[in-house]
């Protein structure tokens, strides 16, 4: 893919409309993804032994064929985490609809040609009819889908009615929390690359900017207007451009009916809220404030260069407006103090958060929400195990059942995402590429319910509810300007 990147990123470019230097980030992004489960999947398809259960082992096996859908050469390369590791077969649906057959197909059969096995990647240009009957068919045992919240409800039905498991990574309204004390020009740059990547089209892009103090709100408003005003769409085939045109002309259209609506409810807009005069699916970069509780767009995904402004008094007023969103994908906090940062971090309900710089994409983070954001992690090697049989079994003597052993209080506790020999611990630390810390936090995910025998299954209620996994990636302030592989 390296060798190839120019080929690569001119499909997703010419595609989507993605700016060439961002496809160009994509293209290395996938290799990344790619060389991360090179080198890690005989680890992580190691059978783990667990000895109190009688020298009990549990082997990483393949469950089947696995039905993906989105994101052009990310997804490629993300979705085959596991399967070509597990048993060397991987299919994948390019996208959900006939209407979406620009979302990068030139991708998977561009890479046809590069060196991997025939048949490992297998571009279905389908309706939603011929998608349920993908997911009905008995020989598709898995279903991910990276999308909107309504095709991720539509695809989660059918995939459980068929008994199969999924994977949702769906919409986001990402908080942008600007502490007091957070260091301006960087929040800034960080906050200007957070909503303009790929014209504002990431489920994980920053959307509602959150200032805590008046005066502070007033200073990173007129920032803000500066920084997004000074950015001029262009074509995105050149390299100097950074806002390209969004995906269709239905796309446009929503989001001006979005900034319309919001208009019409008391908000106020800025800068921007117009189309481009010139050719294409052009929106101006557009801020807006003012935005109450009852206003539509206080709820709603802005899945362009659509920025809004929020400004609040205090800490906890800015978590809870992070918080008040059915969203819960990705979130970020920024600080001149890194540790207080974390404690903030730790109270917004979402899948990751990352302290003082925008989104981060790296193979060795779990990737994934809560709430109506979808459930399931990619990359890292929770995402490894999401579609993989772990198989248990014990020996045991000829006509003497199994026997568990007694466990002693002082005997470490492991876990079967982990071959390390120490203590369970809260946050487990990940390792990525790039400088900070990344620990991973179990976190309640809400109430949660289960019928069925009672003692036994109440036990698994309390962990379950402990096991919401945050991905938190933290950074000293100004210790280095933000780089596009970490949009």
């Amino acid at each position: 893919m390296r060798a190839n990147v120019e080929e690569y990123a001119a499909l997703s470019t010419l595609e989507m409309g993605k700016p060439i230097s961002q496809s160009h980030w994509e293209v290395g992004l996938s290799a990344d993804i790619l060389d991360y489960y090179a080198r890690n999947a005989e680890a992580f398809l190691e059978p783990r032994r667990i000895a109190e259960a009688q020298d009990g082992t549990v082997k990483i096996l393949p469950i089947g064929v696995i039905l993906p859908s989105n994101l052009g050469t990310i997804l490629l390369s993300s979705g085959s985490r596991h399967r070509p590791a597990a048993d060397g077969r991987q299919r994948r649906d390019a996208q959900t609809r006939a209407e979406r057959a620009a979302m990068c197909p030139g991708a998977g059969a561009g890479t046809g040609s590069r060196r991997r096995p025939v048949g490992a990647y297998t571009n279905i240009f389908a309706s939603n009819g011929q998608v349920s009957m993908l997911i009905d068919d008995p020989r598709v045992r898995g279903v991910t889908l990276t999308g909107s919240e309504a095709a991720g409800a539509a695809v989660a039905e059918r995939a459980g009615r068929a008994l199969k498991k999924s994977v949702m990574e769906l919409g986001g309204s990402d908080p942008f929390i600007v502490l007091e004390d957070a260091p301006l020009e960087v929040t800034l740059d960080s906050a200007l690359l957070g909503r303009l990547f790929n014209a504002g089209q990431s489920c994980v892009s920053s959307k509602r900017y959150i200032v805590v103090g008046r005066d502070r709100g007033a200073e990173f408003l007129k920032g803000f207007v500066a920084r997004m005003g000074a950015v001029k769409p262009g074509d995105p085939l050149d390299p100097q451009t950074l806002l390209g045109p969004v995906s269709s002309e239905k796309a446009l259209t929503g989001l001006l009916r979005q900034i319309e609506g919001a208009q019409a409810a008391g908000a106020r807009v800025v800068l921007g809220g117009r189309r481009v005069d010139r050719p294409g699916f052009y929106l101006e970069p557009t801020i807006i404030t003012d935005i109450d509780p009852k206003n539509p767009l206080f709820s709603q995904e802005t899945f362009g260069p659509v920025a809004s402004v929020y400004v609040v008094d205090s800490e906890d007023e800015a978590v809870a407006l992070a918080n008040a969103t059915p969203f819960g994908l990705g979130s970020a906090v920024f600080s001149g103090d890194v540790d207080h940062a974390r404690q903030v971090a730790d109270r917004i309900e979402s899948g990751m958060v990352f302290i003082n710089q925008q989104t981060v994409s790296l193979p060795e983070l779990p990737f994934g929400g809560i709430k109506n954001s979808g459930y399931g992690r990619e990359l890292s090697e929770l995402g490894f195990g999401e579609f993989t049989n772990r198989n248990s079994s014990t020996p045991s003597r000829p006509g003497r059942p199994p026997q568990r052993r007694a466990r002693r209080d002082n005997l470490p506790r492991r876990s079967l995402t982990s071959r390390s020999r120490g203590p369970a611990k809260q946050h487990s630390r990940l390792s990525p590429t790039g400088s900070g810390l990344a620990p991973a936090s179990h976190l309640p995910t809400g109430v949660l319910r289960r019928g069925g025998a009672a003692a036994s299954h109440f036990v698994r209620l309390t962990v379950l509810c402990r096991r919401r996994v945050q991905a938190r990636v933290a950074v000293e302030p100004a210790s280095r300007p933000p780089t596009s592989r970490s949009v």
